[in-house]
This record gives C-alpha cells, structure tokens and sequence, in this order.
C-alpha cells in the first residue's frame, strides 16, 4: 500500500509541478487560472488521496478534503475569472477575440 501510495502522491506533485510552470508561462489572468486550476485541483487531489492511501486511518478524512477541492477549485476559479471580466482586465494580445461585448442576450436573439 505505501508503494501505491507514494506513486499517487508523486503524480499529484507531478500535477502541482505543470499548474505552478502553467502560471508562469501563461499569458495573461484567464489562461493562468485555466491552467493553474485544472492542475492544482488534479494535483491536490491525487496528493491528498495518495497521503489517505499511505497512512490508511487518515483514508476518510483525505477524503473528505479531497472532494471539497474537487468542487471548491472551479468555483474559486469561475469567481476569480468573473471578477477580473467585470473590473476590466484585458486579454492578452496573443489570446482570441473577446466577442463577448458584442452580445446584447437572449431577447435580441428572438
């Protein structure tokens, strides 16, 4: 168990180690949080499970934080990514267009 442990633990650090290089290299605020949460939540998770895995009387309470990483890292992410829309933050040059100004909504469409 402490093998398989140890090897779950190592691809979630693997994980932490692509979000942190994600953040680095990415462009702009967007695509850092794209990148930085997708891998964090991944890596948090395997590590988390892979420590439950290792000491087996910890399993359930790894667990336990394990799923709410699953649902609390998106969230944070949706909110942090709403946040910087609506004060402004621009995208990068290289980034597609933001069409989204252009939408007026659902009633026009009818």
């Amino acid at each position: 168990m402490n093998l398989t442990g140890e090897i779950i633990v190592g691809i979630g650090a693997f994980f932490l180690f692509l979000g942190s290089l994600g953040i680095v290299k990415m462009p702009d605020v967007y695509n850092r949080l794209q990148a930085g949460t997708k891998c964090t939540t991944f890596g948090g998770f395997f590590t988390i499970i892979g420590v439950g895995i290792i000491e087996p009387q910890w399993f359930w309470k790894c667990l336990i934080i394990a799923v709410f990483i699953l649902l609390g890292n998106p969230l944070s992410n949706h909110a942090l990514g709403r946040a910087a829309k609506k004060t402004g933050v621009p995208l990068c040059k290289k980034t597609i267009i933001d069409k989204s100004k252009d939408f007026k909504g659902y009633e026009e469409i009818k």
